[in-house]
């Protein structure tokens, strides 16, 4: 319902071309059509979508306002609602054709749900006074923050005179002390008209203000943070704080101390002593070391915008608070090319980070190179100390030697005289950390202090560049390590330390270096507990701890300060956020060493295997069956590569095993069947990579040929909770489109209820057998795939991957190929480009008599 009140004088109004109009909508009823045309009317005289209560219309503008109204009655004049017809309202006289007119154009006197009066209205609220007394005129009561003024002035200890109708406060203190609190509030928030005689007689007041110095000392700088008043002292200033007066005298001025502005101190300075009960005081000073410049600067940065801290200080701290003022880290120039422009931004930041002897979190979503950063934030340091002799020559050979030599040769490192860097990784990981630095930045030399290669003595650390060890032999090796002074210490797969009462944590804690860096893709903003104890290692001392028993807000205003805190030392890019700097598709081996149990059943294997080849070819055994024994031979040191446990099932487990069950000529030996090993560097490899995936949101399509190691991962996942689908050859075609409509979240009419379905989140996995989920699927809900055992022929590799890579997909797919290093399956990746339909022929068709691949070729793979 919308009904326009014309005034009662309208004849006047009329005649002096200002014609006050009230606005009265229901905003619950649902207008008429015939009412559209004025509603749209009334928004554009206002210029908002707010209809105002009163507006002051001009003569042309009420007769355009009637045009649009028609024959609708929302006029009401003296009670009475009546139509507007011929620019005229039934009962009063039409306005003179024209009149000459100063009045300005239409302004809405008071609008709903604004704080904003306009200036032109003349129900302004008046102040006038000096400093001894206050006469405060309201606005009249139709004005929006008229309920506001009178409660001000009930609250504040006005007296109403009823004569003037103005509200008195008469009071020296009273009225210094409510200028101090409500001045700007008057003039911001009531947008109050001050008269000449309140200015003239109030020009000696001023603000007390908020200011901060800070001068650099050893380690760090000592801040001072508190109010000026003029030449008022300290003890002055202490003084009206503990009597609670908002104001003092000197220098022949008077300052007002608003309590806003207090308490913007008081929480200020407890941030920065780290004590939330800390009592203001007028001038606090308080020692910041150099980890916490960024945070007190964003402390500081609208209370006292007149802080000017010294250079080493806004070094320090600009390029932490704006990435984009970070110089680039001195990458070498090969390594710098292959690098996306958030990598750069990424390096450095590590590289900022390093030269401030700090250290941080580089929490980047999976799948945007966090090993890459850090390894190319170790040849920035390279470059940086410019030692002759950075490359060693042919760069893969020393790196071997020194991997597999338990003394390194003692040419001095040349990423620094006195130490080197070291990074901290699971074991399923070591040697993936080897070989991306083999790629990335072949002249660092590397050695892997893990399982019988170790060093023995401190001195032996000096002799390479990079040392890469995990976890479990950092721990055992404590003492080793905490005589070493590291130039970086890189921890990978930061979750390895996120309980501070863990081995992990303790022994990470004890090394010594210059700077300390994590790698996590998973998002820590959740877990508080968790980040305190990064932060433990990261910047030991940085964070304050804790109390113990504190709870609600107590323990709010702790958890509130440690993401202040932290914020400046956490990277996190999302591949949304980088999305224009990514390809459609990443492709990354991850390359995993085989434990010490299933190193050493390899090798058995391996000599078994070929000590049967011998057998049999000196039984006189055709070549159909040489090939066929090897290629049996061959898919059980795959099957080890994968799972150990995979050589003892009873039953061909894969579609290539049952293929070549099929087609045996005769029975081959194979020998006594090994315990059931549940050491698998894949599992473990695999385990790291889906709690990141999953943490980070991703959803993952699990593929490999082998549907008993698919069991072996669905044990998995059962024993952590981890929902998940499933897919093979055996299943009916009604079942497979059940389990590809749960995972993208669809329904199909024989998938089971559609209620079930919509009430169920989608798994976050999808483990897929080879030939069964190869092809003819769209999983575009999945955005990272995993190729737990390689598929040699690259094409069929490609066609899994684009399960998840296809029309619909508008996220980057990121592809990982698990490898374990130094077994067949290295050999095979190797001569992948080279004889790639041989491969195929061997892996795809597992027909001994079709394989173009001689036996000498095959008896290469299995050594």
């Amino acid at each position: 319902m919308l009904r326009l009140i014309l005034p009662p004088n309208l004849a006047a109004a009329v005649l002096r071309d200002a014609i006050p109009v009230k606005v009265e909508l229901d905003p619950t009823a649902n207008p008429a059509p015939g009412l559209f045309p004025v509603l749209a009317h009334l928004q554009r005289l206002c210029g908002t979508a707010t209809h105002p209560v009163f507006i002051q219309l001009t003569r042309a503008q009420l007769r355009d306002l009637a045009a649009a109204a028609a024959l609708e009655p929302i006029f009401v004049h003296n009670g009475q609602a009546g139509v507007w017809r011929h620019a005229a309202l039934l009962g009063t006289p039409p306005p003179p054709a024209a009149l000459p007119s100063t009045a300005r154009s239409l302004r809405p006197i008071a609008e709903q749900k604004t704080n904003i009066k306009n200036p032109s209205a003349p129900q302004a609220l008046l102040v006038d006074g000096s400093e001894n007394f206050l006469a405060l005129t309201l606005p009249s009561p139709e004005h929006p923050l008229y309920a506001r003024a009178v409660e001000l002035v009930k609250t504040s200890g006005f007296v109403l005179d009823p004569s003037t109708r103005k509200w008195w406060l008469r009071d020296r203190h009273k009225t210094l002390n409510f200028l101090a609190a409500h001045g700007e509030r008057l003039r911001k928030t009531f947008d109050a008209d001050f008269t000449a005689n309140f200015e003239t007689h109030t020009a000696r007041l001023r603000t007390a203000e908020i200011i901060a110095d800070a001068t650099e000392t050893t380690g760090g700088f000592n801040l001072t943070v508190g109010l000026k008043a003029g030449p008022a002292d300290d003890a002055t200033l202490r003084e009206a704080i503990a009597t609670n007066r908002r104001y003092l005298e000197a220098g022949g001025q008077v300052y007002l101390i608003a309590p806003e502005k207090l308490e913007q101190l008081a929480t200020a300075q407890r941030a920065l002593a780290g004590d939330p009960s800390a009592s203001v005081a007028p001038r606090r000073a308080q020692r910041v070391n150099a980890a916490r410049v960024a945070e007190a600067e964003t402390i500081l940065e609208e209370l006292a915008p007149g802080f000017q801290p010294p250079e080493t200080w806004k070094t320090r701290s600009s390029a932490l608070r704006n990435l984009s003022t970070l110089a680039p880290a001195p990458v070498e120039t090969a390594l710098n090319d292959q690098l996306r422009p958030y990598q750069r931004l990424g390096v450095a930041w590590l590289w900022h980070l390093h030269r401030s002897e700090l250290g941080g979190i580089l929490a980047d979503e999976m799948g945007l190179g966090k090993t890459l950063q850090a390894l190319a934030l170790l040849t920035a340091l390279q470059t940086r100390l410019n030692v002759a002799g950075a490359a060693l020559g042919e760069p893969s050979r020393p790196q071997f030697q020194l991997r597999r030599s338990p003394t390194p040769n003692s040419q001095p490192s040349t990423l620094n005289a006195r130490s080197a860097s070291l990074v901290v990784a699971p074991a399923s990981l070591l040697e993936n950390w080897r070989r991306e630095t083999l790629r990335f930045a072949p002249a660092l030399r590397v050695f892997i202090h893990h399982g019988d290669h170790r060093l023995a003595t401190a001195a032996d650390f000096a002799a390479a560049d990079l040392i890469i060890t995990s976890y479990g032999t950092l721990t055992r090796d404590q003492d080793l390590f905490a005589g070493v002074d590291f130039t970086v210490v890189i921890a990978d797969e930061a979750q390895h330390i996120k309980n501070r009462r863990s081995q992990n944590a303790a022994a990470l804690r004890a090394l010594r270096a210059r700077s300390r860096f994590l790698l996590t893709g998973t998002p820590l903003e959740n877990s508080l507990d968790d980040l305190r104890s990064l932060f433990e290692f990261l910047l030991p001392g940085y964070l304050q701890k804790v109390p113990a028993g504190l709870r609600g807000d107590e323990r709010g205003w702790f958890d509130q300060r440690l993401r202040a805190q932290t914020a400046p030392y956490i990277l996190r890019r999302t591949k949304l956020a980088v999305a224009p700097e990514l390809p459609e598709k990443i492709e990354q081996i991850i390359w995993c060493d085989l434990t010490p149990a299933q190193a050493k059943l390899y090798r058995d294997t391996q000599e078994n295997s070929e000590r049967q080849l011998l057998d049999l070819a000196a039984a006189g055994a055709s070549e159909n069956r040489l090939q066929f024994a090897a290629l049996t031979q061959l898919l059980r040191l795959r099957q080890i590569c994968c799972d150990p446990r995979l050589i003892n099932k009873p039953a061909a487990n894969s579609e290539v095993e049952r293929d070549l069950t099929s087609r045996r000529p005769d029975s081959a030996p194979t020998g006594k069947s090994p315990a059931d090993f549940a050491d698998s560097a894949k599992l473990n490899a695999f385990t790291e990579l889906l709690a990141e995936a999953i943490d980070d949101g991703h959803r993952l399509l699990v593929f490999s040929q082998f549907t008993s190691l698919l069991a072996l991962l669905r044990e998995e996942l059962d024993a952590q909770s981890i929902n998940y689908c499933y897919l093979d050859g055996s299943m009916t075609p009604a079942a497979r489109q059940a389990q590809v409509d749960r995972f993208q979240g669809t329904t199909s009419p024989k998938s089971g209820s559609r209620l079930s379905a919509l009430n169920s989140q989608p798994p976050p996995i999808f483990l897929l057998s080879l030939k069964a989920g190869g092809t003819g699927l769209n999983l575009t809900g999945a955005d990272t795939v995993i190729h737990f055992d390689p598929w040699w022929n690259p094409a069929a590799e490609a066609q899994a991957t684009d399960r998840a890579h296809r029309i619909g997909q508008t996220r980057t797919v990121t592809s990982y190929k698990l490898i374990c290093a130094g077994t067949v399956e290295e050999k095979v990746l190797a001569l992948q480009a080279e004889k790639r339909a041989l491969l195929a022929d061997v892996f795809e068709a597992s027909d001994a008599a079709a394989a173009k691949l001689s036996l000498a070729d095959l008896r290469d793979l299995l050594r």
